[in-house]
């Protein structure tokens, strides 16, 4: 039964963190080279979102938006909708990993020479070019660490799904327990489950970021 809902926080983790990673991109670039309206949208946005407490977000989105997705329907003549608890939860942890990566790829953009961004330019670069072949790969190293983070708390922000009765980990090591009333041994497995994410993300992040700095110094060298 943990493990269970193991897979299915690894699940949640994954996808909001995708989407989140995309709305990331695209809001940098909303903040650095957008109009004077998109640039106040996405700062009205990463404000809202980083300063109103998680939880409070999650039980804002996940009952206010799914509320508001049948408003619309009905108004245009279709019928109510369940939405499902799975993509639902996606949906609002990409929202909240959306804001904090837009910030995160804003700083590693911001950290690019801009020699090479001016160089692609006079180049003539389209700007999706510019954005596949120079600075995402230029940015990627100074990304990675506040992108790693992002991550690690992707994976302990499904556990406040439990809060609207998703069944993740945490919500499935309730159940557990409150059954068999063996509290600490449930909660206590479920913790070293966390952990033993944590652990193997760990190492998957650092092949990640060795790869991406390769040719670069080592951290302490001059």
């Amino acid at each position: 039964m943990l493990l269970l809902g193991l897979a299915k926080s690894i699940l949640i983790a994954v996808g909001a963190y995708g989407i989140g990673l995309l709305i990331g991109i695209g809001g940098a670039y909303g903040k650095l080279y957008g109009g004077p309206v998109t640039r106040d949208l996405m700062e009205v946005y990463t404000t809202i979102v980083r300063a109103v407490p998680e939880l409070v977000l999650i039980l804002l989105l996940y009952f206010a938006g799914t509320d508001l997705i049948n408003r619309v329907l009905e108004a245009f003549g279709y019928q109510r909708i369940d939405v499902n608890g799975l993509v639902a939860g996606i949906g609002v942890l990409a929202v909240v990993q959306g804001a904090y990566a837009t910030e995160v790829i804003r700083g590693a953009i911001l950290s690019v020479p801009q020699g090479q961004i001016e160089a692609a330019r006079a180049y003539g670069m389209p700007p999706v070019t510019m954005l596949r072949r120079v600075t995402l790969p230029a940015m990627l190293p100074f990304a990675i660490p506040g992108l790693a983070n992002l991550w690690l708390i992707a994976t302990k922000d499904t556990a406040l799904l439990a809060i609207v009765g998703f069944s993740e980990l945490t919500q499935a090591t309730r159940q557990a327990a409150g059954s068999t009333k063996a509290y600490f041994t449930f909660f206590m497995a479920a913790g070293a489950l966390y952990l033993a994410l944590t652990l193997v993300s760990n190492l998957a992040i650092a092949r990640i970021e060795g790869r991406a700095r390769r040719g670069m110094p080592a951290v302490g060298q001059h």
